[in-house]
């Protein structure tokens, strides 16, 4: 499903799944600006909801936060935010977004994260068989089962699509 291009040069997260042992495949595109997890998932032949957004955020007392979202779906801030107990919760600021995770909005991935945050995932993407998550850099996706969300990153699942 999708074309499995060529191994990439390490990311942050490639090093740090494999440090933890997860088995991934890769899935490599032409990065368009604004294009999203849509154009993700029509270059590459894939299932637009099977494609997880890392998006980071931040809480009413500028904590950030990483929340993974289905491609093809908003989050509901209000819900996001009465789930995690704060007043409110926005999208970081790209600029803000690349200080706390490391990495370029666009390439944003869950894994290898440059300062520890606490992830949150919309709770129907555990139903997937297999997600496609970006792999640290722009035009790149990791195909991995969402069981490693719960193995290695420990995710608080909430229901906060909108």
């Amino acid at each position: 499903m999708g074309k499995s291009c060529r191994h990439i040069s390490l990311t942050p997260a490639t090093q740090w799944l494999r440090a933890q042992g997860v088995v991934y495949t890769e899935h490599v595109y032409d990065y368009v600006d604004h294009g999203g997890a849509a154009w993700g998932a029509q270059s590459l032949g894939l299932p637009v909801h099977a494609v997880i957004k890392t998006l980071v955020m931040q809480d009413d007392a500028s904590q950030p936060l990483v929340v993974l979202m289905h491609g093809d779906r908003e989050v509901s801030t209000k819900q996001l935010a009465r789930a995690i107990g704060a007043r409110q919760v926005e999208p970081c600021k790209p600029e803000v977004a690349q200080r706390h995770s490391g990495y370029l909005v666009g390439g944003t991935s869950p894994f290898g994260l440059r300062k520890a945050m606490p992830i949150y995932g919309e709770q129907s993407v555990r139903t997937l068989e297999r997600i496609y998550i970006n792999g640290g850099r722009r035009g790149y996706l990791l195909g991995l089962s969402p069981d490693v969300l719960d193995a290695v990153l420990q995710v608080c699942w909430v229901n906060c699509v909108q």
